[in-house]
């Protein structure tokens, strides 16, 4: 059965607000908080960017039975896979096995200021090596691989490995990193807008690569993304800190004073176009509906810009029941 999440955006919200959210998510009956990592907001003039892994501990002692999920980090650049393993493992032992570990390619936003972003294909080169080390230092193994083209290691073991088996999920918007899902992760992760296109390009390609493999279908984690808002100015007021998050050639940005420029090129009315809104979470219904069934996810986050992020959740943890009932 599906479980049902919370996402809580670092690029929207201050740490401390999204501890409080984690933990009234938690009262209003979702399963689990997705929590993203972002070294930079999307625009420069609104928005946070507070550091993953710390919200992720302070979330771990304020809660005690939904799942905490990175959504995702990037153990490719500013943070090195080994240093990602060590931190999920702690993650594990502090929230009592409850942490799933999800990773990506990453975004300039957060990569290229550090350094280097490289096109993908490197990219997709890195990840495969770098879940050749997170996978096995999660479960307890000796890593060594000195010759390594990205990620040299002598000999490393994790001295506090995690209680629990900790998946390890990638991110995926195509079929590619979908793939790589399928053969090498535990799960694949991805944000969905078209449950037929996310179908074709990413779900059924990661399942279909992991039985072509041998292995057992991975499985499924989803995040929506929706605004709550009745008006366009209150939906503008919700997407302040968002308007950078689809502007052409935002993947590859390094400067969120460049990505709020371009919003605002864009105007209100391209900005609103780009995102789907709602007045009640009710209206979401049939979306979610057809989502659940078109892809069986495990695991579906509702990701919602609104002014109240807590008013918000504990709208939208009714439309989570209903959703349950459905599947």
């Amino acid at each position: 059965m599906t479980r049902f999440g919370w996402f809580l955006g670092h690029e929207e919200w201050q740490p401390e607000r999204l501890v409080a959210q984690a933990r009234r998510a938690e009262q209003a009956g979702f399963d689990g908080v997705l929590v993203s990592d972002h070294l930079q907001p999307w625009v420069d003039d609104a928005g946070s960017a507070g550091h993953g892994w710390a919200t992720l501990g302070a979330i771990a002692t304020a809660t005690r039975r939904a799942t905490l999920v990175s959504a995702v980090a990037c153990p490719l650049f500013r943070q090195h896979p080994v240093l990602v393993a060590q931190a999920a493992a702690t993650l594990d032992r502090l929230s009592g096995g409850r942490f799933e570990l999800g990773v990506g390619t990453g975004e300039g936003i957060n990569e290229a200021p550090l350094g280097r972003f490289p096109p993908y294909p490197e990219r997709l080169a890195r990840i495969t090596e770098a879940l050749g080390l997170l996978r096995p230092l999660l479960a307890g193994e000796t890593v060594r691989q000195p010759d390594a083209a990205f990620y040299p290691v002598s000999s490393i073991r994790l001295h506090s490995p995690p209680l629990t088996g900790v998946p390890v999920h990638l991110a995926a918007a195509g079929p590619r990193s979908a793939a790589t899902a399928g053969r090498l992760a535990d799960g694949v992760v991805s944000s969905v807008k078209d449950p037929e296109r996310t179908g074709r390009e990413v779900v059924d390609v990661a399942r279909a690569a992991a039985v072509a493999a041998g292995r057992t279908p991975p499985r499924v984690v989803l995040s929506s993304f929706v605004v709550l808002a009745d008006s366009d100015d209150e939906a503008m007021r919700a997407l302040r800190p968002w308007r950078g998050l689809r502007t052409p050639g935002r993947l590859v940005a390094s400067s969120p004073t460049r990505l709020r420029r371009r919003a605002d090129r864009l105007g209100r009315d391209a900005i609103l176009a780009r995102y789907r809104r709602v007045g009640e979470p009710r209206q979401l219904l049939d979306f979610c509906a057809r989502l659940l069934d078109r892809l069986r996810p495990d695991v579906l986050a509702l990701q919602v810009a609104a002014t109240d992020g807590v008013a918000a959740l504990e709208r939208f943890a009714e439309l989570a029941d209903r959703l349950r009932r459905h599947g």
